[in-house]
C-alpha cells in the first residue's frame, strides 16, 4: 500500500530555517514525482515545489524562490523540503504528494496519493 508520512514541521521564528521530510513507503520513490503543497487557512492548496522522477525539480510561487530547496534520496525513499529564510506568510500545514506520472506540476489533481500534512507556523 503507498503511504507518504511527512515530519518536520513546527514553530519557528521569522528569518529560521526547517526541513521538512516526507517518506514514502509500499512503492519505488524513483518512478514518482513527489511535491509539496501547502494550505494556509481559508487559502487554496498551493504547489510549492516539486520534483519529477528524472531529478529535476520546479519551485513555484515566485515568493519561494531562492529559500525552498527540495531534494530526493532515493536510496532512503524520502524527500526533504529545505526552507530557509521563513516568513509569517509561509505559515500552512504542508503536504507531500507523488505522481505516478513521474512528471511535475503545481495542480493537485495529477498527484493520486498524498501524506497527512504537518504544520509549519512561523511567528515571533
Amino acid at each position: 500500500q503507498l503511504q507518504l508520512v511527512e515530519s518536520g514541521g513546527g514553530l519557528v521564528q521569522p528569518g529560521g530555517s526547517l526541513r521538512l521530510s516526507c517518506a514514502a513507503s509500499g512503492f519505488t520513490l524513483e518512478d514518482y514525482a513527489i511535491a509539496w503543497f501547502r494550505q494556509a487557512p481559508g487559502k487554496e492548496r498551493e504547489g510549492v515545489s516539486c520534483t519529477s522522477s528524472s531529478g529535476g525539480s520546479s519551485n513555484y510561487p515566485d515568493s519561494v524562490k531562492g529559500r525552498f530547496t527540495i531534494s530526493r534520496d532515493n536510496a532512503k525513499n524520502t524527500v526533504y523540503l529545505q526552507m530557509n529564510s521563513l516568513k509569517p506568510e509561509d505559515t500552512a500545514i504542508y503536504y507531500c504528494a507523488a505522481s505516478s506520472k513521474g512528471l511535475c506540476a503545481k495542480v493537485p489533481r495529477i498527484f493520486n496519493s498524498w501524506g497527512q500534512g504537518t504544520q509549519v507556523t512561523v511567528s515571533s
